[in-house]
Order: C-alpha cells, then structure tokens, then sequence
C-alpha cells in the first residue's frame, strides 16, 4: 500500500502539472479521491464509464487517465454520469488525469513516446502553443509507404494517409490526439508530413491544397503510450502493481 497523496505529489511534480497549460475541460490532477491509499494502478486513456467498470474488476484503487471525468464541462449527476462516480466512488477508486502535461512530457509523453516507436528517436520539440512546444520533429528519408507501415505497427492498426505513398516523407511533425485541425500551421512550419490522430474533414482538402503529407492515425490508438509509460513509472517508483485498461473508440 501507498499513500495516495505520495502518488499524487509524485505526479504533480513529474508531469509539472500547475505550470503547463491546457484546455478549460481538463482539470488536470487528482479528480476523484478514495480512502487513501493505493495498491494497484490502471491505466487507460479515457474515464468512461465502461473503462471504470473495467478498472474496478481489475481490482485497481487508482486510475490514471489522459481525458479526464470533466471533458464535457459541468453536468447533473444524473443517469450514465451518476452511475460513473458511483461505481467509482463505491469500490474505492481514485482517479487522476493528466492531458497536455502528459502529452508533451520529454521522457513519458505520447508525443516523444510515438516518435520513438516509429524509429525516429526522441525528435526536437516543435509548434508553440501558449508558451510550450507541444509536438515533436524529426526527419525521415524514406518514402511515405515505409512510415506508414511503421505507424500501423506502432498504434496497432491501419491509418489514413493523405498523400503518395512513394514520396519521400521529409520533414516529419507528430502531434498525438486531435491535432488536425492545425493543418495550416503544420505547413507554416515547414512540415512535409504530419502525424496525427484525427482532424476534421475539411483538414483533408486543405492539407492536399498546401501539398502536405498526413497520416491520421487514430485519437485513441495514438495516445495509449503516454498512460503506459506513466503506469511503468508508478511501478518503478512505488513498487505499484498495475494494468492497461484497453477501451478503443475507433476514432
């Protein structure tokens, strides 16, 4: 057993949690606390109610989450959103999420953590967004065909490309999750390929317009790494057993 505040106090200084900035719906932190100690860790990338249930029959006391409880902004306890804190709260399950400190973690963050996976090492640090670097950069020589089979080994499954697959991919900015609607911004960058989750459907046309290379490769499937990598770390650290709560939303 380990206290729930260490873990906390752990995380807040290792993800500089009150320093990096993020969306209003983030709440970044310890979301929902339980009686005070932690014995076990899951690890998943949303707090949905299914991944709650999940994380409970697991045995866990502890959820450590890239979307957090508060995505939707302030809602009645009512109906799915009752049953989630209840079921939470009722086996002792704390939950703490962290969004853009996880995502642009140097060592632990989904960025850093995809580009190693393709191959492509730690990259350079690249886009500012409110006063921090948020993706990562790197180059590779080889054809488009060639990244994008690394990417689908990497997230596990298959990717839309917009581009050639037998053009070079070049300069090559990652940015996890839903970052395709800085398609314009990736071009100003000097980007020839840009690797993200998702975008929306307008980001296609405009992207094929400035005659830059993307790879959608999932929201879900390209932020599982950073919760792995900071489950590991509780592991490491405390001693804490711990589990990969695997809940893809096909998006």
């Amino acid at each position: 057993m380990v206290e729930l505040q260490k873990v906390v106090e752990f995380l807040e200084k290792e993800l500089n949690t009150k320093v990096i900035p993020d969306y209003p719906g983030a709440h970044n932190g310890l979301q929902l606390e339980n009686g005070g100690a932690v014995s076990r860790v899951a690890c998943a990338v949303d707090a949905s109610l299914p991944v709650i249930q999940k994380a409970v029959a697991a045995g866990a006391d502890l959820l450590v989450v890239h979307h957090g409880l508060f995505w939707q902004g302030v809602r009645p306890l009512t109906g799915p959103v009752f049953e989630k804190f209840k079921t939470a709260m009722d086996a002792g399950l704390a939950i703490y999420s962290s969004h853009i400190p996880l995502d642009v973690h140097p060592e632990l963050g989904n960025n850093v953590r995809l580009s190693r996976a393709l191959g492509l090492g730690d990259g350079e640090p690249f886009f500012d967004w409110k006063g921090i670097q948020l993706g990562r950069r790197s180059r590779f020589e080889g054809p488009l065909g060639e990244l994008k089979a690394r990417i689908e080994e990497a997230v596990g499954g298959s990717v839309l490309l917009r581009g050639d697959e037998d053009e070079s991919a070049g300069e090559v900015g990652i940015i996890t999750g839903g970052a395709g609607s800085e398609i314009e911004a990736m071009a100003g960058e000097g980007l020839n390929t840009f690797v993200t989750g998702e975008g929306p459907h307008w980001s296609h046309p405009l992207a094929e317009e400035l005659n830059l290379s993307v790879f959608y490769a999932g929201h879900y499937a390209t932020e599982t790494f950073g919760v792995r990598a900071l489950a590991d770390l509780l592991k490491d650290h405390f001693g804490l057993d711990h589990c990969f709560v695997d809940h893809p939303t096909g998006l």
